[in-house]
């Protein structure tokens, strides 16, 4: 059967491989996944915010959708005491000049309304932030809508555009706000500086989020501890690798641990749903839906520690569950994983619902280890 080229990074593994990596990973016996603390995640977490109330109308913005309100905005959030407080972003359309971003400080809850938009003005820079949260702690973001300026951009290179980028800050809650059309990524969650000097961000909370329309992926998680996505949607990323609706890739400059992933979604990615890779460990993606996406709808490459539960991985266009690289302890339970390997179904002009000769669904590297699988619905093979 044909598929689509790999996206980067992928083994390719043939079908006698792929028979005899499933057959020795049913084989192994459970393993305990890294210890965690107990129940760090709360959808709703407690952020220390300060009394005062402000209003960036009252700064001189303009939400007019021509005016620079970037000055105002900044302004008010300065004029916060030290103990922060909230401000208020009343409906409009306020631009943004994403080269100098909105920065937030600690203490500080950025309120806005439902139809609210904080839009970039168009720039031909590789990067660039419409809000930052660097090096702070207790900030609350919510409500309304970040738009970046992919369908305006005036250059052409880069994938570094952000919508929101937390980095290296602790105690954040994101929610109920929409982010669509980055150069880069919706919201990026990391660190600031490397090796001995990184500061990883801790304990950021993403609920009710939903990311669309990015060009690199709906959310980047770079080294980082106690990351908690629920009730959220990553959708429809496409412009430039890896396209994915979620990438986990703290890559060399350090270290994620304790990601959770809880009833959200990722679909109609030009990449996977999600890529988990290396130097990753104690990710859990629990009633988590990868549906639809043109590459994997799970493509690990060598973390350590994965359970899926409860999940649906379907109409992938690869597998629906890729196990690549040194990738270690995964536990797969109780997950509905089918209908995957959709490219030849649908460049046949065939229904992706037919069974077909060979296993479609999960592919598990020679060189994954500690690998088990309970109480999972895949797709039926051909009888004749």
């Amino acid at each position: 059967m044909k598929t689509k080229s790999a996206p980067k990074g992928a083994q390719r593994t043939s079908r006698g491989k792929i028979l005899t990596s499933i057959a020795a990973s049913l084989a192994l016996a459970a393993v305990a996944m890294p210890a965690s603390a107990t129940n760090w995640w709360t959808a709703t977490p407690t952020v220390s915010i300060g009394s005062t109330v402000l209003n960036v109308k009252n700064f001189g913005a303009m939400g007019n959708g021509a005016t620079d309100d970037t000055a105002a905005i900044q302004a008010a959030i300065n004029a916060l005491p030290a103990t922060g407080g909230t401000v208020v972003v009343p409906g409009g359309t306020y631009m943004i000049n994403a080269l100098k971003a909105i920065n937030l400080r600690s203490h500080v809850r950025l309120s806005m309304w439902g139809n609210a938009y904080l839009k970039a003005i168009p720039t031909s820079a590789s990067r660039y932030w419409v809000l930052k949260a660097w090096n702070v702690s207790n900030v609350e973001i919510l409500g309304g809508n970040v738009v970046g300026d992919r369908t305006q951009h005036q250059g052409t290179v880069g994938e570094w555009g952000y919508c929101v980028n937390v980095s290296g800050s602790s105690n954040v809650y994101v929610h109920d706000i929409t982010l669509s059309n980055s150069w880069g990524d919706g919201i990026l969650v990391g660190a600031i500086g490397s090796g001995t000097s990184i500061v990883r961000s801790n304990n950021v909370t993403l609920n009710r989020v939903t990311s669309t329309n990015n060009r690199r992926q709906g959310l980047t998680i770079a080294p980082a501890t106690q990351v908690y996505v629920v009730n959220s949607a990553f959708t429809n990323s496409n412009g430039t690798a890896p396209q994915s609706g979620i990438d986990i890739e703290p890559m060399t400059q350090g270290y994620t641990q304790h990601v959770r992933l809880e009833n959200t979604t990722v679909a109609n990615n030009a990449g996977s749903g999600i890529e988990i890779r290396d130097y990753t460990s104690d990710v859990t993606l629990n009633k988590f839906t990868s549906q639809n996406n043109k590459g994997y709808g799970v493509y690990t490459n060598s973390p350590n520690g994965l359970v899926i539960t409860n999940s649906t991985l379907t109409e992938n266009y690869l597998f629906g569950l890729d196990i690549g690289g040194t990738t270690n302890n995964v536990q797969l339970l109780g997950n509905t994983i089918n209908w995957n390997g959709a490219a030849w179904f649908v460049a046949h002009n065939v229904s992706v619902f037919t069974p077909g000769w060979v296993p479609r669904d999960v592919t598990i590297s020679s060189t994954a280890t500690n690998v088990t699988q309970s109480n999972n619905l895949i797709s039926p093979l051909r009888t004749n």
